[in-house]
C-alpha cells in the first residue's frame, strides 16, 4: 500500500470523527449584577444637621452657652458620615459629589476640633484668662477660606438642582457672614449668617428627600420632584 493511499485513509478518519461528534458550545457564564445605594442620602442629611446645628446655636448662642454640641454632631456624624460618602462616591465615579462630601467632612472634622478645648488652640490665644482678639480674626480666616472653597464648589453645581445650587448659595453667606462677625463682633451678622445656614440645611434636606422619598418606600404624593435646573448653553 502506498504512502499516499494511507494518508488519504487518516484524512477520512479524521474527518469522519469531525462531522460526527457533537461538540457542544461552551455554556455563557451570566455577569453578576451588583447594585449600589445612593450614598448622598447619608451625606446631604448629614451636610443639612451640621448646619442646623450651628444655625440654631448661633442664634440662641446666650442661652446655650459653650458649644459643646457642634462638636458631638460636626465631629461623629458630619465628619465621619461625610468622609465615608466621600469615599463611597468616588466609587461609583462622582468625582463631584466625592469632592463635594470628602471636602465638608474635613470641614466637620476641623470645625469640630475648634471647640474642643484639647486642641488648645484657643488658650493659644488666652492671656490672662481672657481670649484675645487674635484668637477670633483667625476664626475669620478659616471661614473665609471655606466660604471660598464652597464659592468655587457652587460654581461647579450649576447644572445640577435647584435645592443644591440654594445650598451652596446659602452656604457662602453663611460663612461669610460668620467670618466677618469673628472680626467684627456684630450680632446683627451673626443673626444673618445663622438664618442663611438654616436656608441650606432645608435646601440639604429637600435634596436628600427627593432621592429616599420614592414610589417604593412612601406614598405617591408624598414624593418630591429634583428640581432640576432647566439646561442652557453657556
Amino acid at each position: 500500500m502506498s504512502s499516499n493511499s494511507i494518508a488519504e485513509k487518516e484524512v477520512s478518519k479524521d474527518d469522519y470523527y469531525v462531522q460526527t461528534v457533537n461538540v457542544s458550545p461552551a455554556p455563557q457564564i451570566q455577569p453578576n449584577q451588583k447594585t449600589f445605594g445612593s450614598p448622598a442620602i447619608l451625606g446631604l442629611v448629614s451636610l443639612g444637621t451640621v448646619f442646623l446645628c450651628v444655625s440654631v446655636l448661633t442664634l440662641t448662642s446666650k442661652s446655650v452657652g459653650p458649644p459643646s454640641l457642634v462638636t458631638v454632631i460636626a465631629t461623629f456624624y458630619g465628619g465621619i458620615g461625610q468622609i465615608i460618602v466621600g469615599v463611597w462616591e468616588m466609587f461609583l465615579g462622582n468625582t463631584f459629589s466625592a469632592t463635594v462630601f470628602a471636602t465638608y467632612g474635613g470641614f466637620n472634622f476641623s470645625y469640630g476640633a475648634l471647640c474642643l478645648p484639647r486642641t488648645g488652640l484657643a488658650a493659644a490665644y488666652t492671656v490672662d484668662g481672657v481670649v484675645g482678639q487674635q484668637f477670633y480674626n483667625a476664626i475669620g480666616i478659616y471661614l473665609a477660606i471655606w466660604s471660598s472653597i464652597t464659592f468655587l464648589l457652587l460654581l461647579g453645581a450649576l447644572r445640577t438642582t435647584t435645592p443644591i445650587v440654594a445650598t451652596l448659595a446659602s452656604t457662602v453667606c453663611m460663612l461669610a457672614c460668620l467670618s466677618l462677625n469673628a472680626f467684627t463682633g456684630n450680632p446683627h451678622v451673626a443673626i444673618a449668617g445663622g438664618a442663611m445656614g438654616i436656608v441650606a440645611s432645608f435646601g440639604a434636606y429637600y435634596s436628600a428627600s427627593s432621592l429616599c422619598w420614592t414610589q417604593q418606600t412612601t406614598l405617591s404624593f408624598i414624593c418630591l420632584p429634583p428640581l432640576m435646573l432647566a439646561p442652557f448653553n453657556v
